[in-house]
């Protein structure tokens, strides 16, 4: 089992990378808000992974926190690109 966790682990770490490139040469604004919203999957998955290998559960409490943080950044992205402010 530890095999296969492993094999996941560097695959989420592989696809990281892929969004990292995304969100530094994206095109656009709204193709790097997309970007960076697969990275804090990914990262979660990441959290996820680590947490089941290394049996200690605090460490999802991080990927939680990062998904929070993570919507929260997209929300206000969107509201800045719409043209609306933050208290609209």
């Amino acid at each position: 089992m530890n095999g296969y966790l492993n094999i996941l682990l560097y695959v989420q770490i592989a696809l990281s990378g892929i969004c990292l490139y995304r969100i530094i040469r994206g095109p656009t604004i709204p193709d790097r808000m997309v970007g960076i919203d697969i990275f804090g999957i990914l990262v979660v998955g990441i959290c996820a992974i680590i947490s089941i290998q290394t049996e200690r559960s605090f460490i999802l409490d991080i990927g939680i926190a990062w998904i929070i943080l993570s919507f929260l950044g997209t929300l206000t992205l969107a509201k800045y690109l719409t043209g609306k402010k933050l208290n609209e």
